[in-house]
């Protein structure tokens, strides 16, 4: 799997996504601009010393990232929303997961322009305004990959 962090605004979140990542065997790409600079001390805090194993990338912005992956990838946009919840879509193991800033999400026209690829996470509580960020990349990528029958999962 793919998760995707469109210009992550807090080290402590993207070094939890990276520490997923790592024991997920999923690859990481991160889209700039960056909130913060990689040699953050809270950014390798949170993802301790899993960084090296982690497969990631990053790409200067949107335009960079869209030219750079295959043609034919599937793209899953992760915002509140979306016309259908994350558990209603059959992931493939190539798939990507897209995920926004914390403080204002993915740009509009993104989801707008890929409405049929638009999930979200069934929220309660109208006063809550969202889910941390590392926690929506495990509610979503641990989906995907019970799908997937959690295929090389060790000790299994």
């Amino acid at each position: 799997m793919n998760v995707v962090l469109v210009e992550p605004e807090i080290p402590p979140n993207t070094g939890n996504v990276a520490r997923l990542c790592a024991v997920t065997g999923s690859s990481l790409h991160l889209i700039g601009p960056l909130g913060f600079r990689l040699d953050d001390r809270q950014l390798k805090r949170a993802g301790m010393d899993y960084w090296e194993q982690v497969q990631w990338q990053i790409w200067e912005d949107w335009e960079d990232f869209s030219k750079g992956i295959p043609s034919q990838a599937r793209c899953w946009f992760v915002e509140q929303g979306g016309g259908r919840r994350y558990d209603d879509v059959e992931y493939e193991p190539d798939d990507y997961l897209i995920f926004g800033r914390e403080t204002v999400g993915l740009p509009e026209g993104l989801l707008k322009a890929n409405a049929d690829s638009w999930v979200r996470i069934p929220m309660f509580n109208a006063q809550a305004r969202s889910l941390n960020l590392a926690n929506c990349v495990s509610i979503i990528l641990y989906e995907a990959l019970r799908q997937q029958e959690f295929t090389g999962e060790m000790g299994g």
